[in-house]
């Protein structure tokens, strides 16, 4: 009898350690293994040698950190354990200089009280700590803000305050120009914040340009004898919003929209910019690289046979079995794009599943077998 309860106790002590290694796998050590599969992209020179990059940046979007109104309570805590460690790992591992997130940080931004929107930002801060190594720029998206026709200004002016970013402005990180819009400002339509940023807008592409031209020419033009200074280097375009396409059936990539909803088509102003809004951004700008969110999926495509658009995906699970985010080497004329997947959801219900049901299975089993030998051993009456 003594015999049969050291068994079981050896057993359950067997079970529980199983469980407990598949947890721990689950919920920390997956990150580290599918993400040492993720490296920086090498810039390659004309000459066809490798330079080495000035800077490392992430791109990740749509984290849609649920709120007080809307979710179940585990589905939120999920959620944000999966992008903690996710991003936490990212950092550890890969070291970037700088993390762009391309907006729709929140999902209830729209709607959320003074006091949801700190309890918000409070956890937001928690998951996506980093050190003073590493810069973290956020833009506003449609959940943070509202869309352009329901957006309150004043929750603008609250995000632009935390974040300390404004609706139009340029961001110069080792000589490469970033420009960064509030999509809901440069949608196309009409706002009653959208006529100044248009006008931030002309006077940043025309000092963007005039920097450019004074490397080409020693003479500068009456236009460009105020203007602001920038690294002779085209802009690199983030926002929110991507620009105007008809539908997802001319992308390209390793996680597009599937086949069924591809070529479901776009409501200008709704799901990507105006058609006149995106031909006046490249029009002005003249970009080397365009970064998106807003689809939860990425999307590569080329405008206008010359200016290249990266949507990014979402961040998160709840928008998708594999979540991703973008690396990106950047020299002042060079740069490399690469995407880093993060653990599939289906990997990991299946690996929760498959060890519960085994651990049952056993213990079925020990339990069948060893009533078998207690009747064989029991003693004749």
């Amino acid at each position: 009898m003594a015999g049969l309860r050291r068994a079981r106790g050896t057993f359950a002590l067997w079970a529980l350690l199983t469980l407990a290694s598949v947890f721990f796998f689950c919920e920390y050590f997956i990150y580290y293994c599918v993400m040492l599969q993720c490296s920086w992209p090498q810039i390659g020179r004309l000459d066809g040698t490798l330079e080495a990059p000035t800077l490392r940046a992430f791109f990740l979007a749509d984290t849609h950190l649920l709120g007080a109104l809307r979710g179940h309570w585990f589905d939120r805590l999920r959620r944000e354990w999966q992008m903690e460690r996710a991003f936490q790992t990212a950092l550890w591992l890969l070291k970037p200089h700088i993390v762009f997130i391309l907006g729709d940080i929140f999902d209830e931004g729209t709607w959320s009280s003074e006091k949801d929107w700190e309890d918000d930002v409070r956890r937001f801060s928690k998951m996506f700590r980093r050190t003073t190594d590493t810069e973290l720029i956020v833009l506003p998206g449609n959940h943070d803000v509202g869309f352009q026709n329901e957006a309150d200004w004043a929750k603008l002016w609250r995000f632009e305050k935390v974040f300390n970013v404004t609706s139009a402005t340029v961001v110069t990180k080792g000589g490469v120009n970033f420009l960064l819009l509030n999509s809901m400002a440069v949608l196309g339509g009409s706002c009653s914040v959208c006529r100044s940023v248009e006008d931030e807008l002309f006077l940043l592409s025309r000092d963007l340009n005039c920097s450019l031209q004074a490397t080409q020419s020693k003479k500068v033009g009456k236009l460009c004898r105020d203007a602001r200074k920038f690294p002779s280097s085209p802009p690199i375009i983030l926002q929110h919003y991507p620009l105007y396409r008809a539908s997802n059936a001319i992308c390209s990539g390793l996680d597009v929209a599937p086949e069924e909803v591809r070529h479901q088509r776009f409501e200008e102003q709704y799901d990507t910019l105006s058609q006149e809004a995106s031909e006046k951004l490249l029009w002005w700008f003249r970009p080397r690289l365009v970064l998106s969110g807003h689809i939860h999926r990425s999307c590569a495509v080329l405008h206008e046979n010359k200016y290249p658009e990266v949507s990014v995906s979402s961040f998160n699970w709840r928008n998708g079995n594999r979540p991703s985010f973008l690396l990106g080497s950047f020299s002042p004329d060079r740069l490399a794009l690469s995407t880093c997947f993060l653990p599939e959801e289906t990997t990991v219900v299946v690996l929760y599943c498959g060890s519960g049901a085994a651990v049952a299975l056993l213990a079925l089993l020990r339990s069948y077998l060893l009533k078998g030998t207690s009747l064989v051993h029991r003693p004749p009456v």
